[in-house]
């Protein structure tokens, strides 16, 4: 993971998650395309994208003229094996358990 304060910044604005969805959504997409789904000016917009262009969250390719956006989603898979992952496994095993006993009064 590149800087895990940089991508939690970046997961921090509500605009910024926006365009993460949006990009999901519909990968590759030029500035023009993503304002259009944010009610930004364009600069703003601009600025979103460079911090999560920064945070690894986003990668540009230019085909001729135009500049495509893509959602890079893993520094979002390493932060939920980092700080997610390991507490989803308790609870998994408790269930698993609770289904087996509930299943299996007897024994």
């Amino acid at each position: 993971m590149k800087d895990p304060n940089l991508l939690f910044k970046a997961l921090a604005d509500p605009s910024r998650r926006k365009l993460l969805d949006v990009l999901y959504a519909h990968d590759g997409q030029t500035l023009g395309e993503l304002c259009t789904h944010l009610d930004m000016t364009r600069q703003a917009v601009t600025q979103h994208l460079g911090l999560l262009e920064a945070a690894n969250l986003v990668a540009t390719q230019w085909r001729g003229r135009e500049k495509l956006h893509f959602l890079n989603p893993v520094p979002l898979q390493q932060l939920y094996e980092r700080w997610i992952a390991k507490f989803e496994k308790p609870r998994l095993n408790a269930l698993s358990a609770l289904k087996r006993k509930l299943e299996n009064p007897d024994g």
